[in-house]
C-alpha cells in the first residue's frame, strides 16, 4: 500500500529534476542556480523566491513551475501556489503537485463539483488520495449514495481496505448515521479495521453521542492504558463528567478531505523521506489549521528536515488552552535546542512547568534540558518533582531515577546517585544502560569491583555491539589487573566505536600494561585527535612524554605490575 503512494516524480522534485529543462534566458541562470541550492537544503522560502524569479524569464518551463509548487507547498502557501498550478495544468503537463494544489484550493472554496470533475478528468495524485477525495467530494455535494459506493471502491482496492473503512465510518458519522459508523469501527483487525489513535478518538466521540460514555471510557482505557497523553486524558475526564462529546475528527466533508491527507502522511511517515511526507501534512493543515495532531506531525517533520524556524512557528499554532499544548511546547523546546538555542529551550520548559506543575513528563523534559545545559542542581530538583508526581505504576519511573542518578553523580552526590541507580534496577531489572553506568562508576571509585564486573558482564551480554558498554567491561578488567582480557575487550570496543576518544585512551592504557608500548602511544595520539572535551588531554600528553607508569606514580596510584601481582 505505502509503495503505491510513493510517486517517484514527487519524491525527486528537489533531487535533480530541474536539470531536465534548460532556461531560455542566460540572465536567469543565477536565480535558477540559487533556487536549486536552496531547494537542495530544503529552504523552501528561499527556493520559492528564486524559482519565481527564474520563472520571470521562462514562465512556461514545466520543471521550474513544478519546483516552485514544491517550494510553496513546503511553506504551506497553497493559495499563493494557485497561479502556477493553473499555468502548469493549462500547459497540459501532468503534475501531481499542481493537481494537489488545485484540489486543496477547490475544497477550501467549497467547490466540490470542481474537485469531483478534476478527478474524473484524470488529475491524479495517487490511488488512495484519488479514491478518498472523490468520495468526500460526493459527500460535500450531498450525494451520499454515490459517496458510499466510492468509499466501497477504495475498500475493495488491494492494500487500501483499512483506509476505506476508516473514512467510510467517518463519512457516515458526519451525516448522522452514528450506529452505522460504530459498526465499522467495531470491526476486528481480521476484517480490515485497524485501531489507531485517530480511529479510537473518532469512535469514542461516536459512542458518546450515542449516550455510551462508559463504553467510550472502556475503549480509551483499553487502547491508551493507564497513562494516556494529555489530550486523551482530557477527553476521558470529560466523558467521566458525563459530557456528550462533539464530533471533531471529521465532522464535515472538508475535514474528511483533510483527514485523507493526514492518513496518507501517517502511512508515509518513516517509509519515505520526511520532505515528501510533509507535502501531505501541509495539505491537511491547509484545510484544518487547528487540528492538533496535524500541527504536531507537521512540526515534527519540519524539525527532522532541519527547518527549525518553521517548526517552532508551527508548534506555536496550538493555543495554551488546547490539551495538546504541553506536547507542542515540549516539541518547541526540542526545536530550540536543535537550533543551538539551549537557554531559550530551558525557558520554554520552565514556563510550561509553571503552568502545568503536576505534569511529570514536563518536569522530566525540563530536567533533561537543564542537565544538558549543565545546570545540574536545577535538573536534580526537576527530576525529583517528576518522581513525586508519577504514579507508582508509571513505567518511566526507572528512567527518571536513572537520569536523576546521572545528575547526582555529576554533582558528586554519590550516595544519592547510587540509590537512584539501584532504584532504577529494582523497577527495571537487568536494564543494560543502568547496569553499565552503575558498574562503570563503581570501577572508577574502586568500590565493589566484583559486583561491578558482574553488572557490566550482564550489560554486555544484552548489548554485545554497544561500544561504550564493551569499553566498560574492558576497563573494569584493566582496573582489576586482568590486562590481557582487558586488551581483548577494549580492542573490540574500538572496532565498534573508533571515533570515541575515551575508548581509544583506555585501549592505550591496556596496551601499555601488556608491554605493547608503541601501539599504546598510537592510541593515545588518536585519542588526542578526537574529542578533547571527552578526555583529560594534559594527562594523555603526560603519558606520551613519560609513560603510563610515571603518570600513575605521580598521581599516587599503585604501579601496574603491583596491581597484577595482587591479582595473582
Amino acid at each position: 500500500m505505502k509503495n503505491r503512494l510513493a510517486r517517484p516524480a514527487l519524491v525527486a522534485l528537489f533531487a535533480g529534476l530541474t536539470l531536465a529543462a534548460p532556461l531560455r534566458a542566460q540572465e536567469d541562470i543565477g536565480a535558477y542556480l540559487a533556487a536549486r541550492a536552496a531547494a537542495g537544503q530544503l529552504d523552501y522560502a528561499a527556493a520559492g523566491r528564486y524559482f519565481e524569479q527564474a520563472l520571470q524569464g521562462d514562465p512556461d518551463n514545466p520543471v521550474l513551475l513544478d519546483s516552485y509548487l514544491a517550494a510553496q507547498i513546503g511553506i504551506g502557501a497553497f493559495e499563493e501556489a494557485a497561479p502556477a498550478a493553473e499555468r502548469l495544468t493549462g500547459l497540459g503537463v501532468p503534475s501531481q503537485l499542481a493537481h494537489l494544489v488545485r484540489q486543496v484550493n477547490g475544497a477550501a472554496a467549497g467547490d466540490w463539483q470542481a474537485v469531483q470533475e478534476r478527478i474524473e478528468a484524470g488529475e491524479e495524485i495517487g490511488p488512495l488520495v484519488d479514491g478518498l477525495a472523490q468520495a468526500w467530494a460526493l459527500v460535500g455535494e450531498g450525494q451520499m449514495t454515490d459517496a458510499l459506493e466510492s468509499f466501497d471502491a477504495v475498500i475493495e482496492t488491494d492494500g487500501l481496505r483499512a483506509f476505506g473503512l476508516y473514512h467510510k465510518a467517518l463519512a457516515l458519522a458526519s451525516v448522522g448515521d452514528l450506529e452505522g459508523a460504530n459498526e465499522i469501527f467495531a470491526l476486528p483487525p481480521t476484517q480490515g479495521m485497524q485501531r489507531t489513535r485517530r480511529s479510537t478518538l473518532a469512535q469514542a466521540e461516536i459512542l458518546s453521542r450515542l449516550d455510551r460514555n462508559s463504553d467510550a471510557i472502556a475503549l480509551i482505557d483499553a487502547v491508551f492504558g493507564e497513562e494516556p497523553d494529555a489530550a486523551v486524558a482530557d477527553l476521558r475526564r470529560r466523558l467521566e463528567a458525563g459530557e456528550q462529546l462533539a464530533m471533531t475528527v471529521a465532522p464535515t466533508a472538508l475535514d474528511g478531505l483533510a483527514e485523507t491527507y493526514l492518513s496518507v502522511a501517517g502511512a508515509l511517515e518513516g517509509e519515505t523521506p520526511d520532505d515528501y511526507t510533509l507535502v501531505y501534512a501541509r495539505a491537511s493543515l491547509a484545510l484544518r489549521p487547528a487540528d492538533a495532531d496535524t500541527v504536531l506531525l507537521t512540526g515534527e517533520l519540519l524539525e527532522r528536515i532541519g527547518r527549525y524556524e518553521m517548526a517552532e512557528a508551527t508548534y506555536r499554532q496550538i493555543d495554551q488552552d488546547n490539551p495538546a499544548f504541553p506536547t507542542a511546547e515540549m516539541g518547541r523546546a526540542d526545536v530550540l535546542r536543535e537550533d543551538g538555542r539551549l537557554e531559550a529551550a530551558v525557558e520554554v520548559l520552565q514556563a510550561l512547568a509553571r503552568s502545568h506543575p503536576d505534569m511529570a513528563a514536563v518536569q522530566v523534559a525540563l530536567g533533561n534540558m537543564l542537565r544538558e545545559a549543565d545546570r545540574l542542581q536545577e535538573a536534580e530538583a526537576a527530576y525529583t518533582r517528576a518522581l513525586e508526581s508519577f504514579p507508582d505504576a508509571e513505567p518511566m519511573r526507572w528512567l527518571t531515577h536513572y537520569m536523576r542518578g546521572i545528575a547526582r553523580h555529576r554533582l558528586e552526590l554519590w550516595e544519592g546517585a547510587e540509590a537512584d541507580f539501584r532504584a532504577a534496577l529494582d523497577l527495571e531489572p537487568g536494564q543494560p544502560q543502568v547496569l553499565n553506568y552503575l558498574g562503570y562508576s563503581l570501577v572508577e571509585r574502586g568500590e565493589k569491583m566484583d559486583e561491578a564486573l558482574q553488572m557490566i558482564e550482564e550489560a554486555v551480554a544484552q548489548r554485545p555491539d554497544n561500544g561504550a558498554i564493551v569499553d566498560s567491561l574492558g576497563w573494569v578488567l584493566f582496573r582489576m589487573g586482568q590486562y590481557e582480557k582487558a586488551v581483548e575487550h577494549l580492542e573490540h570496543a574500538v572496532e565498534l566505536e573508533p571515533m570515541e576518544a575515551v575508548i581509544n585512551d583506555h585501549l592505550g592504557d591496556a596496551l601499555w600494561s601488556v608491554g605493547r608500548t608503541t601501539e599504546a602511544r598510537f592510541q593515545w595520539e588518536r585519542a588526542l585527535s578526537l574529542d578533547l572535551e571527552e578526555v583529560d588531554a594534559d594527562r594523555i600528553r603526560a603519558k606520551l612524554d613519560e609513560g603510563l607508569d610515571a603518570v600513575l606514580a605521580r598521581e599516587g596510584e599503585a604501579p601496574l605490575v603491583e596491581v597484577a601481582d595482587e591479582d595473582g
